[in-house]
């Protein structure tokens, strides 16, 4: 039996915060912030023709993954793929 503060933690992890979707040739990217008692989360979830996979972040390190985003993209700019120049 589930008792009801633990029925409304299951409810608030079931609906995201806030949500986003990124969209590249045949993938949708969904990044969903969401909640649950541990604390907040992303959850990025790629489909692919309805195959998905999906990693889930703490919020504690979101600047950390974004910084090590933003790092790959800077380098990507610096050395273009052989053909862009």
């Amino acid at each position: 039996m589930i008792g009801y503060d633990e029925e409304r933690d299951n409810r608030r992890s079931d609906y995201p915060i806030h949500t986003e979707k990124v969209f590249a040739d045949r993938k949708i990217f969904f990044l969903d912030l969401k909640e649950n008692a541990r604390g907040r989360f992303v959850k990025i979830t790629e489909d692919v023709r309805g195959r998905r996979d999906t990693i889930m972040l703490p919020c504690e390190v979101l600047d950390d993954f974004i910084a090590a985003l933003q790092a790959i993209a800077d380098a990507d700019d610096e050395n273009p793929e052989e053909g862009e120049e």
